[in-house]
């Protein structure tokens, strides 16, 4: 048996990853809204042992295109706000974890704070937190701004939200409440501790209205390779999401990432690097590749192109069977896929059809078309390789393409020694093998 073991997470969005994968024959296209069909899967999900479900989210309908048709032709439209979702689902498993998104641009720490420490009490201590600054102007235009926050003053102020944060949760030490009903006191008045945080764009009193939360703080996931996107990651993240096509790239974020963390104090088993992978399964190579087209001949040209425009603009006027024009603009998304589609799209000579049908199924991630032991190979080799610690397995379509992995994948890694075959402990930072907080006051003490 491999001494270590990949971690594994699914990325489960509106009807799958793929936005044309609704269209096909055996998926089901209500799944985004039909909370039934959320609960089985979750529950398939903690019967193969994965360590936790990840809820993407945006706080609009977004869409970086001039034709606002090309939004009825994707299948990711409408879904549930993910903590209202993981609250339901929290309720029907025991063991498996859940990692909801929410915006540091278009929230408040103290309600960011509240929100995740309920969530994580709820839960039994099975909460993250995926830290996002959001990128499109149709958010901003939802919450009273006519354009979205510059790139840069959006990761300074996610630096000071998630300082902000953890600072509520450590509002009160462990043994804060006394609950001494013969005495008379509630709580211990020495162990709470007021913020007071006044910085550049949050003042917090404090103290937060809920103790501290069973894993001290919730998990915090964090997206992004840009060099603002690496930096937040290596001071604040405990998994670090990214999207990478190739094994060697993907070894090279995870040094660059890594790299970064001593200058914070940390220690590179701190955090947890995760590439996504959109798998689709057959039985036979053939099998999965035949699934595959008939995925990606639905997927409307409109519905590329608007998955194109988040990154380089309007691309409608330019031949679609010709190269990417030279002088694309330089968005302020998201910027951290602009340069690997930019290389990709040059490397391999690439028209703008072509690349669309490369990218707009998983969103420029990692797609593995084959069978279980090739999928399986695939993710050993990366993992062997020191490229990642786990993966993010975003299903294309519900609810066969998420069971086909867990059926089929999972027991083809768990024989291998590759996965593990139960769960080792109760909360998530249990099963992803990562420490939990200490308070700062019991630091200080034991430092004293």
């Amino acid at each position: 048996m491999s001494e270590r073991q990949l971690k594994i997470g699914l990325s489960l969005v509106s009807n799958g990853t793929h936005p044309a994968g609704w269209r096909l024959p055996e998926a089901r296209a209500d799944a985004a809204l039909d909370f039934s069909l959320w609960k089985e899967m979750a529950q398939a999900a903690e019967q193969a042992k994965i360590h936790f479900i990840f809820l993407a989210d945006g706080i609009a309908v977004r869409t970086a295109a001039s034709d606002d048709d090309a939004l009825s032709y994707s299948g990711r439209i409408d879904q549930f706000e993910p903590l209202t979702l993981i609250a339901g689902l929290a309720a029907s498993t025991e063991k498996i974890g859940y990692i909801a998104t929410a915006s540091t641009t278009y929230n408040e720490p103290f309600h960011i704070a509240r929100k995740f420490a309920s969530l994580d009490f709820i839960s039994g201590g099975r909460v993250g937190w995926n830290v996002v600054t959001s990128w499109s102007e149709a958010e901003a235009k939802n919450f009273s701004r006519d354009k979205h926050l510059e790139h840069s003053v959006r990761y300074g102020r996610a630096e000071e939200f998630v300082d902000v944060v953890r600072g509520l949760w450590d509002s009160w030490e462990d043994d804060a409440f006394l609950r001494d009903k013969e005495g008379g006191r509630y709580f211990d008045p020495a162990k709470m501790h007021v913020l007071n945080h006044v910085g550049e764009d949050f003042s917090v009193r404090g103290p937060l209205n809920i103790a501290r939360p069973p894993q001290g703080y919730p998990v915090i996931a964090q997206a992004g390779s840009s060099e603002p996107g690496q930096e937040l990651a290596a001071r604040t993240a405990d998994l670090i999401y990214t999207a990478k096509q190739k094994r060697d790239d993907a070894r090279g974020f995870y040094e660059s990432v890594k790299g970064r963390f001593g200058k914070y104090g940390r220690s590179t088993d701190q955090a947890l690097v995760m590439p996504g992978i959109m798998p689709v399964v057959g039985k036979t190579m053939e099998e999965a590749q035949a699934k595959y087209q008939r995925i990606q001949e639905f997927i409307h040209p409109k519905v590329g192109l608007a998955m194109l425009a988040r990154t380089f603009g309007d691309l409608s006027g330019y031949n679609l069977d010709g190269p990417l024009p030279d002088n694309l603009p330089t968005l302020d998304g998201v910027k951290s896929h602009r340069e690997p589609l930019l290389k990709m799209a040059r490397d391999n000579n690439l028209t703008i059809r072509q690349l669309y049908m490369r990218v707009t199924g998983a969103a420029g991630h990692l797609q593995l078309c084959g069978t279980p032991e090739s999928i399986a190979d695939t993710m050993e080799d990366w993992f062997n390789a020191g490229a990642c610690d786990g993966f993010n397995i975003m299903a294309p379509y519900f609810p066969d393409g998420l069971y086909e992995f867990l059926n089929l994948v999972v027991p083809v890694l768990q024989k291998r020694g590759l996965f593990r075959t139960d769960y080792e402990g109760r909360t998530l930072r249990d099963n992803l093998g990562l420490a939990r907080p200490a308070h700062p006051a019991t630091r200080m003490k034991r430092s004293a």
